[in-house]
């Protein structure tokens, strides 16, 4: 495993790094953590609201034993912990309330990175961020992160962020060789301000594993999974685009490398990228995730891999985030 500095911070992060959202329910959840620990995983990624806490727990169980201090736990707040008005969001309360939540459930005195993980609209920035700098300087937050910012959210927060010392130094936007659309704006002032990227998805929802084809679905994949699995990823079972992604097979063994591999190996291309956080149903995935780590491509791969994909590459910074948006012309 290689390992890379967070932002223009000094705390350092393994290249891939482990997130529970979809896997954490999975009996063999512990297995995968185990999994990532031996090949030399260190950053692992919950939040408070998956599985109403269920993530959490979860990831504190399978890392029960493990030196503290070696790892790097990152969760997150926003969405919906509750029925309450004051359940979600990011508001002084909520964030108060969530954090100390995710601590118990983490069994920890401290989170390594703070993630907000939406922009909250009803909630004065300013609120935020004081509040952010309350739990750094009672130690119970060492690092600040966002994720799914647009740049002028992101540039408006780095500034307060500098005026009331809270160390924000990352960001998780989703990214993949098919969604590119933080590289035109977000990425550029993050590297301005010091913020490094967690590239969340970079396999988009396994389509670029090659492991979905027109008329065939796993049965043990995300799109034969329970609900809120089948809603992340059926919008992208578009038989064009999985023809598409199909040609990359002949790239990825050429390059000596699984699909999945030259997915996770492509965003790591991306300096201003510490870290690609990836999950898993199995050992096995996690295993061979990790070998992309430390890997090199060429300028004829990456050229290979954009004229295959072509139409299908989403690079206009006005789109948000929408699984549907990957359908090219």
């Amino acid at each position: 495993m290689e390992f890379r500095r967070l932002g223009h911070s000094g705390l350092f992060v393994s290249e891939l790094s482990y997130g529970n959202w979809l896997t954490h329910d999975r009996t063999g959840a512990g297995a995968c953590v185990a999994a990532a620990l031996d090949a030399g995983i260190t950053t692992f990624h919950t939040a408070a609201a998956w599985g109403e806490g269920a993530a959490e727990t979860t990831l504190a169980h399978a890392l029960d034993g493990v030196r503290r201090a070696d790892l790097v736990l990152c969760t997150g707040v926003f969405w919906p912990e509750g029925p309450g008005p004051n359940d979600g969001g990011l508001s002084r309360k909520h964030l108060v309330d969530s954090l100390h939540g995710s601590l118990r459930r983490l069994r920890t005195d401290y989170v390594d990175v703070y993630q907000l993980l939406r922009f909250d609209y009803q909630t004065p920035l300013e609120e935020t961020f004081t509040a952010l700098s309350d739990l750094v300087r009672q130690g119970k937050i060492l690092y600040v992160g966002t994720a799914e910012w647009t740049a002028e959210q992101i540039l408006r927060a780095s500034t307060l962020a500098a005026e009331l010392r809270v160390p924000l130094i990352a960001n998780q936007p989703h990214y993949s060789m098919l969604w590119r659309v933080p590289e035109a704006q977000v990425m550029p002032v993050c590297q301005r301000a010091g913020i490094g990227q967690f590239a969340s998805l970079p396999m988009a929802q396994g389509i670029l594993t090659g492991k979905y084809r027109p008329g065939h679905l796993p049965p043990d994949s995300r799109a034969a999974g329970d609900a809120e699995a089948r809603g992340a990823v059926w919008p992208l079972l578009h038989e064009p685009l999985l023809d598409r992604v199909a040609l990359l097979r002949g790239v990825a063994e050429d390059a000596g490398l699984t699909m999945a591999q030259l997915a996770i190996a492509w965003t790591l291309q991306n300096q201003n990228v510490a870290s690609a956080v990836a999950g898993a149903s199995t050992p096995a995935q996690i295993a061979e995730n990790a070998k992309a780590a430390g890997t090199a491509l060429g300028l004829d791969v990456l050229t290979q891999i954009d004229e295959l994909l072509g139409s299908f590459i989403q690079t206009d910074p006005r789109l948000s985030f929408a699984p549907a948006r990957y359908r090219g012309a």
